[in-house]
């Protein structure tokens, strides 16, 4: 990472007031108890589709609605469910709902009947013009170059290509989890070369648990954003942000640039403890970027954070400097 441009940018960033008209979008938060790694996906006729963690961890769950606001009353739907035994048999983590090439894909984080920490990532695919409907079909582990501990999975499409982000263990040990890119031959399959985003480096990203996970992608003004979360699932979990000039070669790792500090936490004041696993959509109108996140509304977790059933969904507006990067602090409207 080019660390005096960095701080540079980040300055600018900081010392640029914010831009739009976002901060008039309000939502009823949170839009979804117990419903932690959210994933919003808009489709073209207006149709908003909430899938996320649920504290069970067992299940694959979908919901509708025509706003965001109008997630908060909608049923969900069970479109899966765990294996009893084997893989895919524990640890339902973190879904992300896609619809590429008029087919509907999930993917996923699992673990093992027998060994629930040896996660990986999986894929389910579905032709039906809606994902509450129709066959989910099993289409097996996404594999990538090193087996180990893997998750965290989104996938985004630029200039005629599509990639892959997910967070992983690269190193073994308590080493934590990296961000790590590749292209994709197809929805279920790597190409390569895989390279390495990111990696826990600072003390915000190494709380508790060596840390980078949950990437999101938002482009705008001429180059990608990566937001990740960092840090346990406690009140230190916390959100960096990545981002790279869109018309350079996105797997030459050099050409990616950090934050040295993370861009949105807890804040005592608003009961907004440990915000993260977020994703990105669009509003009703199609104007404004909206992030949907998790968070709790209190500190003290009893027992392990991972036990703790009450991370909300919540949604927020993305506001923008004059410097064109995303300011997550900005709006209060939490």
């Amino acid at each position: 990472m080019k660390l005096i441009r960095i701080f540079a940018l980040v300055i600018m960033a900081v010392i640029n007031p914010f831009q739009g008209n976002s901060q008039s979008i309000t939502f009823n938060n949170p839009i979804a108890e117990q419903r932690a790694d959210p994933w919003v996906y808009k489709t073209d006729a207006g149709e908003y589709y909430l899938i996320a963690t649920v504290p069970e961890y067992d299940r694959i769950v979908i919901r509708k609605a025509n706003s965001i606001n109008g997630l908060k009353e909608a049923k969900d739907k069970e479109i899966w469910h765990k294996h009893e035994k084997g893989v895919m048999g524990s640890h339902i983590w973190a879904p992300e709902l896609h619809r590429i090439d008029g087919k509907w894909y999930i993917y996923f984080a699992a673990g093992e009947s027998e060994n629930i920490w040896n996660i990986r990532i999986w894929v389910l695919s579905n032709p039906s013009a809606n994902p509450m409907e129709g066959k989910w079909t099993e289409e097996g582990q996404l594999k990538t170059q090193k087996e180990s501990f893997s998750l965290d999975a989104t996938t985004f499409e630029h200039k005629g290509k599509r990639y892959l982000i997910w967070a992983q263990n690269v190193r073994g040990g308590n080493h934590g989890t990296a961000l790590v890119m590749s292209e994709m031959k197809n929805p279920t399959t790597l190409t390569g070369p895989e390279i390495i985003l990111t990696e826990p480096e600072f003390s915000w990203e190494r709380e508790k648990y060596n840390v980078n996970e949950g990437p999101a992608v938002i482009k705008k003004n001429g180059k990608i954003f990566v937001t990740y979360s960092a840090s346990a699932t406690n009140h230190n979990y916390c959100m960096g942000l990545l981002w790279i000039d869109e018309n350079v070669n996105l797997l030459d790792a050099s050409n990616w640039q950090k934050s040295p500090a993370p861009v949105f936490y807890t804040n005592e004041e608003l009961k907004r403890y440990g915000p993260g696993h977020n994703s990105f959509t669009v509003s009703e109108d199609g104007k404004s970027a909206i992030m949907i996140y998790h968070a709790r509304d209190y500190k003290e977790i009893q027992g392990h954070e991972l036990s703790d059933k009450n991370r909300a969904t919540r949604a927020r507006a993305v506001e923008w400097t004059k410097s064109g990067f995303p300011d997550f602090m900005q709006n209060k409207n939490d």
